[in-house]
């Protein structure tokens, strides 16, 4: 069995002074990463996903609260989701937040159970959920380069305290950009599977 893959900032990190700034860059990029990968579960295709629902969050005695804590998600058929609400009750708030969560979804009921039918993309909303596809993306590529300014900045204050000397300077600053890289080819491979997913009829 072959050794997993080296992290960019292997090298870097193995210096104690800079261990924890590659620690915190690490974290932090992986956080961003999985922010981007929750927020394209939440954009809608053509199939049913129970996902979809992430980001509704409906009302229940005063408090506004996930789907996921109120109800069962599934979804039986390809174009057909359903929410089974814990408590009865809370039936006409869960299906008032998903029909104005601006996701193009008119959910019915039968009193005990809402039924989703998926309805197919048309090519104009394909087109708008491209472009807010591509509009997280960047919003995501930012946070990136933001927190490679952040690392950049760290590492220097290390050097003009002298923590670090010139060589581990230049390397760290080199495996913040590889890091960084690598973070942002991630995302960039989720974008372009979520985009085929969009567009694929």
């Amino acid at each position: 069995m072959s050794p997993a893959p080296k992290s960019p900032a292997a090298a870097s990190a193995s210096v104690p002074a800079l261990r924890p700034v590659f620690q915190q860059l690490t974290q932090r990029m992986e956080s961003t990463a999985n922010d981007f990968r929750n927020a394209l579960a939440a954009i809608r295709t053509g199939r049913a996903s129970v996902h979809l629902l992430d980001t509704v969050r409906a009302e229940y005695y005063g408090t506004e609260m996930p789907l996921n804590q109120l109800a069962t998600i599934n979804a039986p058929e390809p174009q057909m989701l359903t929410v089974q609400p814990f408590d009865v009750s809370a039936l006409p708030a869960i299906e008032k937040a998903i029909r104005t969560a601006d996701l193009g979804l008119n959910p019915g009921n039968d009193g005990k159970l809402i039924r989703i039918p998926i309805p197919p993309l048309t090519a104009e909303r394909r087109q708008s959920l491209v472009k807010a596809l591509h509009k997280i993306l960047e919003d995501h590529r930012t946070g990136l380069r933001n927190i490679r300014r952040d690392g950049n900045e760290a590492v220097k204050k290390l050097k003009t305290a002298k923590s670090i000397g010139e060589d581990d300077e230049k390397r760290a600053l080199d495996d913040v950009q590889k890091l960084t890289e690598a973070e942002q080819a991630k995302i960039d491979e989720m974008a372009a599977a979520k985009e085929k997913e969009i567009t694929t009829l």
